[in-house]
């Protein structure tokens, strides 16, 4: 477990037991452009199959910010789900928390961190972070081009007929 504090008080941890998911699924499913409507099992499932940082405010400990990693702890990592609540909107709470999920996924060894933002890229690129070259990136996103039964031999996996 990472337990991180700043001065102000704030502090950080992985420990998966302090997370609030009532709070998380109601932050990303009501006012997080990319999980809108985002089913409350759906984000169950995500934050078990991911490491966590939780922040956590001074005093009585609420939950005010949140940052998912799908990872393999050794060579990538895709930094998703950060959410700042807006009462603390700010405080550079947002930079710091993607700081130290860098740094915490660079003392495991992870070279390479990705994300995505439509809003976002001055926190990002406070600590670091640039944007890519999209000629080497891919993606396949079933959002926007579901397969058909025509590509799909009924595993959804994708088929190739010669």
């Amino acid at each position: 477990m990472f337990i991180l504090t700043r001065d102000d008080g704030y502090q950080l941890s992985t420990d998966p037991a302090r997370l609030d998911l009532d709070l998380v699924h109601h932050w990303l499913s009501t006012d997080a452009y990319w999980a809108i409507g985002r089913d409350r099992a759906t984000v169950e499932r995500a934050f078990d199959g991911s490491l966590a940082f939780g922040v956590y405010r001074p005093g009585d400990g609420g939950q005010v910010a949140v940052a998912r990693v799908v990872t393999d702890r050794a060579t990538f990592a895709w930094l998703c789900d950060v959410y700042v609540d807006r009462s603390v909107r700010g405080r550079g709470l947002g930079t710091w928390l993607a700081g130290a999920v860098r740094d915490h996924l660079a003392e495991l060894g992870v070279r390479r961190i990705v994300l995505a933002t439509n809003d976002a890229h001055g926190v990002y690129g406070k600590v670091g972070f640039t944007p890519v070259n999209p000629a080497s990136w891919m993606e396949y996103d079933a959002r926007v081009t579901p397969l058909t039964g025509k590509e799909s031999n009924g595993s959804g996996h994708l088929t190739v007929e010669a």
